[in-house]
This record gives structure tokens, C-alpha cells and sequence, in this order.
């Protein structure tokens, strides 16, 4: 019984290890009059096939999701890992948006990007997380 506990306590913390995936950076590129391109750099202690960061999403101020990138295999030796998304359809008078970012053990990370659309100088919206 006690090596029983002892093995899952163990397994545990080493789920709980990798925390959650970290968003350091989004850009955000206005491609049509509401079609927009993202793309967004992820940090994750990715550990292999059952706990890697596997998706970020945008979503709108109504709580629907405006676009989702799946990220189909780990990083662990690919870390942080940058991915974009194309063809982001964006309402009009949508100002901001809010990026989220999803791991396998822990689910959508409680820190999330807010990116206000319309301080983007041009068509091009950049954002770093410190």
C-alpha cells in the first residue's frame, strides 16, 4: 500500500512538472477587411506523447473561437515553438481579441494575451509576454 502511494504520488508530480504552457508572443497580420493571419510563440515544458502543449486558439469577446491551431506532436527539443494560423475570420467592430493556449494535462492556461486589433500600426500587430 505505501509503495502504491508512493509510485502515485511520484507519477504526479511528475505530470505536474512541465505547469502550464506559456505564451510568449502573437502577431497578429490583417490580410482582408476581416480576415486576419496570426501566429503565436509557445513555451512548454513538453515531456513527450502524453503531456506536450497541443493547441492555441483566438477568441472573440462573445466567448466564440474565432480560429484554432492544433499542434499535432510534441517539442520537446523544439522549444519555444512558433506556429501560425491563416484565414481568421473577425467580425466587424471586433476591436480586441484574446489568445489562449492549451496543454494535455493542464487544459486552456489561465494566462492569456489580450490583443487590441486596433493598435496595430498598419496591418501588422505584434505582442511580448515578459
Amino acid at each position: 500500500m505505501r509503495a502504491c502511494f508512493c509510485l502515485i504520488v511520484l507519477c504526479w508530480s511528475c505530470v505536474a512538472w512541465a505547469g502550464d504552457v506559456e505564451i510568449l508572443q502573437v502577431e497578429f497580420f490583417q490580410k482582408g477587411i476581416n480576415t486576419w493571419q496570426a501566429s503565436a510563440t509557445l513555451k512548454h515544458a513538453d515531456e513527450g506523447w502524453k503531456h506536450y502543449a497541443d493547441a492555441w486558439r483566438v477568441m472573440l469577446p462573445s466567448g466564440l473561437v474565432a480560429g484554432l491551431r492544433t499542434l499535432h506532436h510534441p517539442h520537446v527539443d523544439e522549444q519555444p515553438v512558433t506556429r501560425s494560423l491563416a484565414n481568421i475570420e473577425i467580425p466587424p467592430g471586433v476591436e480586441k481579441v484574446t489568445v489562449e493556449a492549451h496543454d494535455k494535462i493542464h487544459g486552456w492556461a489561465k494566462k492569456q494575451v489580450q490583443v487590441d486589433l486596433m493598435k496595430a500600426s498598419g496591418d501588422r500587430y505584434k505582442v511580448h509576454r515578459r
